[in-house]
């Protein structure tokens, strides 16, 4: 594998779950918990339906539920009450999930580019997750999540000048090579922490550079 210059990118947008937290299953966990109230089977579709879609929008998932594995017309205040709760579980698990180690070394290393957060998450859990850990400071372009969708946010972000020159987007799903190629990013998909179990036949033969965990970026 070839290497990347990462001072070459004015830009570096990263996705949350499974680049900057290993939360993928805590959020996998989560969804089925939240919805087991339904019934295992409803719950266990949703479960899967998430791991099927990583870095979509919990909003849209829950919509999901309604919609196709319940097959009832969407209830608002069940919904918020879901969200609510899925929430509540995933907050108290991410401010003690395990964090990529040496993020302080890799902005110093790329202190002339600007870092932000990309993420399926809901924007107001993230904003305040990141202040408690102490990682705020290190995104200063900013943290964004949901109920925007990541495609709408980055469009946005880069049609503001946010985004601007050459940028690198680093993820850990499908979606978010997809997106990284709407708003022309190059892409870094990590391993370590996916639940996108099919990446190496999706990713073969594309242009992508692949690593297991964020600390290995040091070593470029």
């Amino acid at each position: 594998m070839s290497k990347i210059d990462l001072t070459q990118y004015q830009t570096l947008i990263f996705d949350c779950d499974g680049v900057i937290f290993n939360s993928n299953k805590i959020k996998t966990k989560a969804f089925y918990d939240v919805a087991k109230v339904y019934g295992h089977k409803p719950a266990q579709i949703l479960r899967d339906y998430h791991i099927q879609n990583g870095g979509i929008s919990r909003y849209k998932k829950f919509e999901y539920l309604f919609t196709n594995i319940l097959q009832k017309p969407i209830e608002t205040q069940e919904v918020n009450k879901l969200l609510s709760n899925f929430s509540r579980e995933v907050k108290k698990a991410l401010l003690i999930c395990e964090v990529a180690q040496n993020i302080e070394e890799l902005r110093d290393k790329t202190r002339s580019s600007k870092w932000m957060i990309v993420s399926g998450g809901d924007q107001a859990e993230l904003r305040e997750v990141f202040e408690l850990r102490g990682l705020s400071g290190y995104f200063d372009g900013g943290i964004f999540g949901s109920p925007d969708d990541k495609s709408e946010i980055l469009k946005y972000e880069k049609y503001k000048g946010n985004i601007a020159g050459n940028s690198l987007f680093i993820g850990d799903s499908m979606y978010d090579y997809q997106v990284s190629k709407s708003i022309g990013a190059d892409f870094i998909f990590l391993t370590a922490w996916t639940d996108f179990y099919k990446w190496k036949n999706y990713f073969k033969g594309k242009n992508i550079k692949i690593f297991k965990i964020l600390p290995e970026l040091l070593s470029l």
